[in-house]
């Protein structure tokens, strides 16, 4: 009682600091004020708008796990999608339909524990909202709570998925449309085929993509429509386009990051590799190389050598070890042990000498 006597005779001033340190709001809230964004935070879908009005170029690339996040993260690639094409260049199947929620929730929580900086989006996995917007909804709202994403993708114009769009959006969840060749209606496309090459297909590439802005889309992927199409898409759309396989006229590019690195030699990829990617490397011939090193040293001996051998054991432990050994009646072990630990001294004893120098 008498601390709230003394409280109503403070300032109005100080009764304002003194609340603010008390109050159990973080200081970096929006109740703290706004905090200026760093090149450390997320990339924000403001931030994107502003680099589509400047006429920036938007990057996108796949990931799947923790190590290719991490990747794109330190390349400043601006948004991460975890794609359903995971399906096919990390299970190995031949379409992307056969991958689960669950699996994507897995590949989804790797990438955003590796991915700080660029946007994430996350893939909606076929079957897990046609039905109705209701599934529509909650498949999206688990892969944001349980996947970690700033966003989905989800493919497709028919009016049910525009109405599934509008219903996420509704629902306060940002979205990525998808046009062209949608990998996920392969069957009624009649496979991996590039779309929108006769006047009817071509100008509903075009109204597709601007049924999916009405609906809320904040941006629309086209994949392997002709270039023309393409240009006239982004021309006429007020949100970014993200072209594959779609020419040079869209506001951005996206790639599947196994494509672009060259990194798998399968067979089976090769039938799967896209004749629209560029290979920015040839990862795969490294991991041969390395691989191939390895099995060779592991088989002739040279590895591992003193230089990875960094643990040791002084005279009296190796003794001690020695005795205990006899005790057990493991006198061979005892013996092994003794002539592995004088062995490693000498081997270590040139590299000792030779820093020393």
């Amino acid at each position: 009682m008498a601390f709230l006597t003394k409280l109503s005779k403070i300032s109005p001033l100080a009764r304002v600091c003194l609340s603010r340190c008390m109050s159990h709001v973080p200081e970096n809230t929006v109740y703290g004020g706004p905090t200026p964004q760093t090149a450390d935070r997320r990339v924000t879908l403001n931030q994107l708008k502003q680099k589509y009005k400047k006429g920036e170029p938007i990057t996108v690339v796949t990931a799947y796990d923790y190590p290719s996040a991490v990747h794109l993260d330190i390349a400043g690639i601006v948004i991460c999608l975890v794609g359903d094409s995971a399906s096919m260049v990390v299970h190995g199947h031949d379409t992307t339909l056969l991958i689960s929620l669950e699996e994507m929730l897995v590949h989804c929580r790797a990438v955003a524990r590796g991915a700080k900086r660029p946007l994430l989006v996350g893939d909606l996995p076929f079957g897990t909202y046609e039905t109705s917007t209701s599934q529509a909804v909650d498949t999206a709202v688990k892969v944001l709570r349980e996947g970690g994403m700033d966003a989905i993708k989800l493919e497709g114009g028919s009016p049910s998925r525009i109405t599934a769009a509008k219903a996420i959006v509704e629902a306060g969840i940002a979205v990525i449309g998808h046009v062209g060749l949608t990998p996920q209606a392969i069957s009624v496309l009649g496979g991996f085929r590039p779309q929108g090459k006769n006047v009817s297909s071509v100008i509903k590439v075009v109204e597709t993509a601007m049924a999916l802005q009405e609906a809320g889309c904040f941006s629309v992927v086209l994949e392997c429509v002709l270039a023309p199409v393409a240009a006239a898409a982004t021309s006429a759309l007020r949100i970014p386009t993200i072209g594959i396989g779609a020419g040079p006229f869209c506001s951005g590019e996206v790639l599947v990051y196994h494509d672009l690195l060259g990194m798998l030699q399968h067979p089976h990829h090769a039938k799967v590799t896209p004749k629209f990617c560029k290979q920015y490397a040839c990862v795969r011939d490294v991991i041969k190389k390395a691989l191939s090193e390895y099995k060779e040293e592991v088989n002739n001996g040279s590895f591992p050598g003193p230089s990875h051998t960094p643990y040791k054991m002084n005279p009296d432990d190796v003794n001690g070890f020695f005795k205990e050994l006899e005790k057990l009646g493991l006198n061979k072990a005892a013996s092994v042990a003794t002539a592995a630990a004088e062995k490693m001294n000498t081997a270590q004893r040139p590299d000792t000498e030779a820093s020393q120098k």
